[in-house]
């Protein structure tokens, strides 16, 4: 674009269509037919970028507009106007005050015509001649004109337009030019270079902001003509041992500092924190003989550094350094670095708040994706677990179990249970878990030997998106959920030997790292694990590690079989029945006498779990008041036996009675195949408690 100055210059058709374009709503075509505001934006000029899309969550991006202008131009010698898209005036400088003698709150919302009258040539008037030599006048408060120069930059921010208009008057400017016109021209380009910072910060993505401030040094750095610029955060009320950007003259090194700023200038540190202006020609001006040592060996002869603040915290410092000779700093210099800062602080305030946002959102999703993944959890557990959270028994072996997790649930100290399968490790796990002052939040379960090895890290310690192929979304592991609360891990003996690593690492530091994402994520969960495996023997096969058991084996609880327990059997009988009996609308009244004997003889090698089965199958073959309670007849593993010769004696001769059909005389009666007489047979049997099912 090409300013439109006032003078005895002739104005040609582009420029009157570009201050049309300043003037008015309407602009003016080649053949003098009016058109709409948007038609005739261009590019910006001077490479400025057009502004990008902003992210809605942010703040209107024409008030950051608005508000990097107002601060960047105030001080400026040239007037500056900001002109909306129907033609008003939105922001003036005071230098627009001085040239016009308005206030400005007398010119906001006016049309800019008031400044400039006849921006809007006569549409019968021909333009076609190139001898049009109208002259573009400024019209003061009191209805004098006097000719300027006006330099448009059309700017779109999001969905609405402006016009920056540069206002310069041509009489002011020539005695300037005749005083000093190669300080009028470097002036006038730092304004440009301001004014191209602010409407780029404006658009910046945070993302970016630290290269577009590296791009804004190296430019400020030139124009100063200094040797160094550069830029330093202020993290926790303390400046970071570098800075985080800079520029620096061919062959000038990057400052890196072999010590900590706070140690090399405390003060000038002291003097940033409080929000002064460090600044000084020669080293003999430094008084700290420590800060005057580490200018000395940085090579820094002069410099000036000043302090960037954001809503009163310092958030940021701006230094300038010359090294290869001593320099003075003049009024100007100050100042322009004063408007640089400005511009700083404008920009990082608005990343500082983005941030915010950012992490309110990111937290906003965490715990969305936490309450939909601990939803579906509740989900199905309240569809897989039935009624059997009761623990029931009244015997000796129950009730100190029971006393040994009352007497862990008040800490948080790792419990490790081992027992036989189905002797309901689970039941005392949240029996525990209900008990701690955690029971406000669903404790959560694994069964380590139910999930496949290859996924078992990603279901205990979550993933990122693309850790793995197939690996399409974030998703939030057990430990994570559990968060707060309890973990039980089942089966732990089954655990795969490099998820055995990382699970020791939990215990140790409370940390986990989601698969695919190298940064810890701090968790508070209690550890409940249960086996029911020899670990012993697990660790002398290599199958499991012995620091892993060591951190596991704090408070073991060892869960007794149901052999153990047979005063408990018919408790858990008829706890068995009421809840089958809800389930298949039947009524049981009466269970004989010789039937429960029956079963408390039995070895139970399935334990509850066995003993519970046996109850249904019962229940659904029960046409009657009296349930008939039969031993399982299918073939099962041997589980762990009791060696007491007493209890071998009894399994066997009932293993024999089973088998012979309880009769007991004959060729195939169960005394033929002991090599017993029937009556001996009887004896024994009434001393070790056998009687014969009625069915």
């Amino acid at each position: 674009m090409r300013a439109i100055s006032g003078g005895s210059s002739s104005v040609d058709s582009t420029k009157t269509k570009m201050f049309v374009l300043a003037g008015s709503p309407a602009s003016v075509s080649d053949n003098g037919a009016r058109l709409p505001l948007h038609a005739v934006h261009g590019q910006p000029r001077s490479g400025l970028k057009a502004p990008a899309a902003r992210d809605a969550r942010v703040s209107p991006p024409g008030d950051d507009f608005l508000r990097v202008l107002r601060v960047a131009t105030e001080w400026l010698p040239t007037g500056v106007l900001v002109i909306g898209p129907d033609g008003t005036i939105v922001l003036a400088n005071q230098q627009i005050e001085r040239q016009f003698g308005y206030e400005r709150a007398e010119l906001l919302g006016r049309p800019v015509e008031l400044l400039l009258p006849g921006s809007v040539p006569d549409e019968r008037a021909d333009h076609s001649s190139s001898g049009d030599d109208r002259k573009l006048l400024g019209r003061r408060s009191d209805a004098s004109e006097f000719p300027i120069e006006v330099d448009l930059n059309p700017v779109r921010i999001g969905e609405t337009a402006y016009v920056v208009a540069s206002v310069v008057d041509v009489s002011a400017r020539r005695e300037i030019e005749r005083a000093a016109s190669v300080a009028v021209d470097q002036k006038l380009e730092f304004e440009r270079l301001i004014a191209g910072l602010s409407i780029k910060f404006v658009n910046e993505p945070p993302d970016q902001v630290i290269e577009a401030i590296r791009d804004g040094i190296r430019l400020i750095g030139q124009s100063l003509d200094v040797d160094r610029c550069t830029f330093f955060r202020v993290p926790d009320g303390d400046l970071q041992p570098g800075p985080i950007a800079w520029w620096g003259r061919p062959g000038i090194d990057p400052p890196v500092p072999a010590t900590p700023l706070a140690e090399r200038f405390p003060a000038g540190r002291d003097t940033i924190l409080a929000g002064q202006v460090l600044s000084f020609s020669q080293l003999d001006e430094v008084e700290n003989p420590v800060d005057r040592e580490g200018y000395h060996s940085c090579g820094i002869q002069s410099a000036v550094t000043v302090p960037i603040s954001v809503a009163g915290r310092i958030v940021g410092a701006l230094s300038v350094q010359m090294l290869r000779s001593e320099r003075s700093w003049t009024e100007d210099t100050l100042h322009t670095l004063h408007v640089v800062g400005a511009v700083f602080a404008t920009i990082l305030a608005r990343t500082e708040s983005d941030e915010t946002l950012r992490q309110a959102i990111l937290q906003i999703e965490h715990t969305r994706d936490r309450v939909r993944v601990e939803s579906a959890y509740l989900r199905r557990e309240v569809q897989e677990r039935t009624d059997t959270g009761v623990i029931i028994g009244q015997s000796q072996a129950v009730r100190s179990v029971l006393e040994q997790a009352r007497q862990v649930a008040a800490t948080d100290s790792t419990v490790l249970l081992l027992g036989e399968t189905g002797t309901g490790k689970e039941l005392i796990a949240t029996h525990i878990h209900e008990l701690s002052a955690r029971r406000g939040r669903v404790m959560v379960r694994v069964n380590c030997s139910a999930i496949p090895s290859t996924l078992m890290e990603s279901e205990l310690f979550g993933r990122e998106k693309g850790a793995f192929t197939g690996a399409l979304a974030r998703q939030i592991g057990r430990f994570e959920l559990a968060d707060h609360s309890t973990i039980f891990l089942d089966e732990i003996g089954e655990l795969p030997s490099d998820v055995q690593v990382k699970l020791l690492r939990v215990l140790e530091e409370r940390q986990i790292e989601r698969l695919g994402s190298p940064k810890g994520v701090h968790v508070d969960v209690r550890i409940i694990a249960a086996t029911h495996r020899n670990l012993d023997k697990r660790i002398a096969d290599g199958a499991f590690r012995e620091d892993l058991f060591y951190r596991l084996n704090v408070f073991p609880i060892v869960v007794p079989p149901l052999r153990e327990r047979i005063e408990d059997i018919p408790l858990l009988v008829w706890r068995f029945v009421d809840e089958f009996s809800k389930a298949f609308g039947k009524r049981v009244e009466t269970i004989s006498r010789e039937d429960m004997a029956v079963l408390q003889a039995y070895s139970w090698p399935g334990n509850i779990r066995e003993l519970r089965n046996v109850v249904e199958r019962a229940m659904i073959v029960s046409t009657g008041t009296q349930l008939f309670l039969p031993l399982p007849s299918v073939s099962r593993p041997a589980g762990r036996r009791s060696l007491k010769l007493h209890d071998v004696e009894k399994e066997h001769i009932l293993s024999v009675l089973d088998s012979a059909g309880w009769r007991i005389r004959g060729a195939s009666g169960a005394a033929h195949v002991l090599g017993l007489k029937p009556t001996t047979l009887e004896a024994r049997m009434a001393k070790l408690g056998i009687m014969r099912p009625k069915h």
